[in-house]
């Protein structure tokens, strides 16, 4: 024994059972224990991501960050961006455990995992939503909720069913600001609200470079075009069509209006306590700029939509050429503004009615840790689905005013369009290729 050191004994003892039974203690590294700033692996929330376009990587890290989240798996359909992700995630933790699919169904089947955040284009949003709650994974999912009303609604639907977590990507109810200015008008320093005016981007914005990559090509042969396509009407590739600009195309995103309505217009239903409601009327007008010839693009560069809610408070919903980008509401005693830059009031003092430490909004401690927090209790997420849903549902009635040139009148409890039989079909989800459903 004096030539063999116990480091090499115990190295070569038959497991750790061997080496107990001659009395030397089993040598466990602190970080499995917990100890030393570390979580134990058994309290740690495993979670996967799904998509590494724009929103997957800002996403992702903030995931890494949190000490009792552990990231072990990647999932994208095209071969570069995929190995960027799990480059990413392996060069963070020092090891090469993060497992890269190209197959989500095969992903969701993993008994280890508890989460996925779903960072894909729109159209994907319903069936893969869906698929994720089926697999009893909760789910951190990007806005808009879905690419329709009903699968908006289906995914409602099977958070409920399956009893998981959802937390929505609407970021901003984590920031301090917002919810000073949310707190504000709830506590009444602005009196009684009649108007909330929203004002989200217009236009097309370039976030991939290849918007006037129109020609049609063949897609790389390390991206899986197809699957890309998934449930959606077929359509032949060029590099402007796929790649963050997707949600130009109405096939597979909402524009600028569906982009971030589920930014500013839930802000606007948080500060009035409206997280549950919905309109009872929606119009939105059509314009010179509302249909315009942009090659494949074919969203709205501009809008402008009336909305009234059961409460008597009317919403106007418009692009930021008509209002300014933010939440304005406007009250019988004054109004506050808000945009991701601050927020402002007709008055300054304004701020100084309001009681902030007694506010009743949930100051959060960050969107993710919200998320953990909530996977561990069981307990609600700032922004779940069904709030979600509400957030995005005007935009979708819109589009159904768009179309059809006419005023739509809602049930906002049956979530029903009345009246109106044509505009009500266009609330279904569009009819999907292949055997992908709901």
């Amino acid at each position: 024994m004096k030539s063999l050191s116990r480091r090499q004994f115990i190295k070569r003892a038959a497991g750790t059972t061997a080496a107990a039974a001659i009395g030397f203690p089993t040598i466990i590294p602190s970080s499995a224990l917990g100890k030393a700033g570390t979580v134990a692996p058994s309290n740690r929330i495993t979670v996967a991501t799904v998509g590494w376009g724009m929103q997957g990587p800002p996403n992702t890290d903030n995931f890494l960050n949190e000490k009792d989240c552990r990231v072990i798996a990647v999932c994208d359909i095209d071969e570069g961006p995929k190995q960027q992700a799990k480059n990413t995630i392996d060069e963070f933790y020092g090891n090469k455990d993060c497992k890269a699919y190209h197959d989500y169904k095969e992903l969701f089947a993993r008994k280890d995992l508890d989460a996925v955040m779903l960072a894909v284009p729109d159209h994907w949003h319903g069936v893969m939503s869906v698929a994720a709650l089926k697999a009893g994974k909760d789910v951190y999912g990007e806005k808009p909720l879905a690419h329709s009303y009903e699968e908006q609604q289906a995914i409602v639907s099977a958070v409920k069913r399956y009893g998981r977590v959802w937390q929505m990507g609407s970021w901003q109810r984590s920031q301090r600001h917002f919810r000073i200015a949310c707190e504000a008008v709830s506590s009444g320093a602005i009196g009684n609200v009649h108007t909330i005016e929203v004002g989200l981007p217009k236009d097309h914005d370039d976030f991939s470079g290849m918007a006037k990559q129109t020609k049609f090509t063949e897609p790389p042969k390390t991206f899986d075009y197809e699957t890309w396509l998934g449930p959606a009407p077929y359509a032949p590739y060029c590099p402007a069509r796929t790649h963050m600009n997707w949600r130009w195309i109405m096939d597979y995103g909402g524009g600028q209006l569906l982009d971030w309505i589920g930014h500013h217009l839930d802000i606007a239903h948080w500060g009035m306590g409206m997280d549950y409601m919905g309109p009872t009327e929606v119009e939105a007008e059509v314009n010179k700029w509302t249909y315009v010839d942009s090659g494949i693009y074919n969203s709205p560069l501009r809008y402008f939509v009336h909305t009234k809610y059961p409460n008597g408070v009317k919403i106007k919903l418009a692009s930021n050429n008509y209002l300014k980008q933010g939440t304005k509401w406007i009250g019988d005693e004054g109004w506050i503004h808000v945009d991701r830059g601050g927020f402002e009031a007709s008055d300054p003092k304004i701020f100084k009615k309001t009681k902030l430490n007694e506010s009743a909004l949930f100051n959060s401690p960050g969107h993710m840790r919200d998320f953990l927090d909530c996977i561990k209790t069981r307990g609600t997420t700032l922004c779940p689905a069904e709030v979600g849903h509400r957030s995005a549902a005007p935009g979708h009635l819109a589009y159904i005013s768009m179309n059809l040139g006419r005023k739509i009148h809602f049930d906002p409890v049956k979530e029903e369009i009345l009246n109106d039989p044509q505009a009500a079909k266009l609330m279904k989800a569009p009819a999907m290729r292949g055997n992908y459903s709901l």
